[in-house]
């Protein structure tokens, strides 16, 4: 070998040695800041400790058909003991409210659409913030009153953007101009099949919120508030049940306060 090479293998050398140890640190740096970043689990991954049903027709905390579960280590919306759906749209709602957070999901769409279900309902579930105690909902309530963070899956073809939002009960503003659409489509692209897919919401209380999905931000809008105009600071976590099964395999919170 002659010097040059020589000394070309070890400036190579050096810098691929530097470049790891840069690389490590980063991770280890981003490993500690994440560690600094209190999340609390909403879901422990065993079983639904700390999640109340509220299924509609049924009293609060019943869910006779066990429309939520935990198996494989994932909340399971399913249909199992249902013949038909009838209108039986449900909610699982985390014990504590909040206002000012980070919310993080994984979720996936799985198999068919029950019996009954409306079409809009294939491959739709949600995530429902500031929404109301379950505890004044109605016997034949469909949905509390919320934000409701539309969550939808594709067919296999078109398409059909997730993390949307709905209106049920409320209205928020976009841009200081008020939205009475009960439905206003994100900017997201289409997740089409079984695949998991990690969506994120920041809260911040009365003034925004920001739906993201896989790392970028597909919607935003402010002030959320009931239809009579109350403003909404704060209020539960609940997801959805729609006709349709699906699962849910991390719910985590940051808290912002």
């Amino acid at each position: 070998m002659n010097q040059f090479k020589f000394f070309s293998l070890i400036a190579v050398s050096s810098f691929l040695f530097n470049f790891n140890v840069a690389a490590n640190e980063e991770v280890q740096f981003v490993k500690e800041e994440a560690k600094k970043e209190n999340w609390i689990q909403l879901f422990n991954g065993k079983d639904l400790t700390g999640w109340t049903p509220k299924i509609r027709y049924e009293k609060l905390g019943e869910d006779k058909r066990k429309t939520f579960r935990v198996a494989d280590g994932a909340i399971k919306v399913n249909y199992e003991k249902y013949d038909e759906f009838k209108q039986t749209f449900g909610h699982l709602f985390y014990k504590t409210p909040y206002s000012r957070y980070r919310l993080r999901v994984e979720y996936r769409f799985l198999g068919e659409q029950l019996k009954g279900g409306p079409g809009w309902a294939y491959r739709n579930s949600g995530l429902m913030l500031h929404g109301q105690d379950p505890k004044t909902m109605k016997v034949d309530q469909d949905f509390p009153n919320s934000i409701e963070v539309q969550l939808l899956g594709g067919s296999g073809e078109g398409n059909r953007t997730t993390l949307n939002l709905c209106t049920p009960g409320t209205d928020v503003m976009m841009n200081e101009k008020a939205l009475k659409r009960h439905c206003i489509n994100s900017k997201s692209k289409t997740y089409h099949g079984d695949q998991w897919v990690t969506a994120e919401v920041i809260v911040d209380g009365s003034k925004s919120f920001k739906h993201i999905v896989d790392g970028k931000v597909v919607l935003e809008y402010q002030h959320p508030h009931l239809d009579d105009g109350t403003k909404l600071e704060s209020g539960t976590i609940s997801l959805q049940s729609e006709s349709h099964s699906c699962e849910f395999r991390k719910v985590e919170l940051l808290p912002l306060d």
